[in-house]
């Protein structure tokens, strides 16, 4: 099967720019106290469900799963970036991260406590968005949880040049109620969201509203 462009032209753009977006968000999560507060949220909930790993999907080099391993999380990386990978790797020695695609997730079904994807559902199309939300759906257990976070808005952005690398990525904003639909019609119901303004100041200024959804698999069939 031929791979779709988005694939191709995601990883060829995270492998060129690895080391530099490592570097540039290092101390990114320092800056967003509400964004830091949706992560501790998911992991206490998470933690106490006891249900097993998390998985953090587009990982990229790593800095939010080992944030969620420091909040006690059993917590690890999966990237479609090769590169992306071996900083993490390089960086969090002592964590697990693998090469990987959220539309195609090598786990076993309800193998999962937990999943984030946290801007990285961001550069799939839309019509492909409902294939990666019914993997997530597959591989958590029954009361398993997931959080997701983009850029809210309605229209995307293509980028032909990153951090001072060629790049081809596609930025897709999308509203938190077009998001909550797809996640339901994939068998995971919203718990609550937040959606906060941009921050237009200090080393990591926005221009968009950020949105967070925290959503679950039902318990068992049907519920909810």
């Amino acid at each position: 099967m031929t791979e779709p462009d988005f694939l191709r032209n995601t990883r060829a753009s995270y492998d060129a720019v690895a080391t530099a977006y490592a570097e540039r968000l290092r101390d990114e999560l320092a800056a967003k106290p509400l964004d830091r507060a949706m992560l501790a949220g998911f992991a206490e909930v998470v933690r106490a469900t006891g249900a097993g790993p998390v998985a953090d999907v587009g990982c990229g080099a790593g800095r939010v799963t080992a944030y969620l391993d420091g909040l006690g999380l059993p917590v690890f990386g999966i990237d479609l970036s090769p590169g992306m990978i071996e900083v993490a790797r390089r960086t969090y020695p002592g964590l697990r991260f693998e090469v990987g695609s959220m539309l195609a997730l090598d786990l076993p079904d309800a193998s999962l406590g937990g999943l984030l994807a946290w801007y990285s559902v961001i550069h799939v199309p839309d019509e492909r968005v409902p294939e990666a939300f019914a993997e997530f759906c597959r591989v958590l257990v029954p009361g398993g949880l997931v959080l997701l976070g983009f850029q809210a808005g309605d229209d995307s952005l293509h980028r032909s040049e990153a951090l001072g690398h060629p790049v081809a990525l596609d930025f897709r904003r999308r509203r938190p109620e077009w998001v909550a639909e797809r996640l339901d019609q994939a068998g995971l119901v919203v718990r609550g969201r937040l959606l906060r303004e941009p921050d237009d100041d200090g080393d990591f200024p926005e221009r968009e509203q950020q949105a967070f959804l925290l959503a679950r698999k039902p318990a068992q069939q049907g519920g909810r």
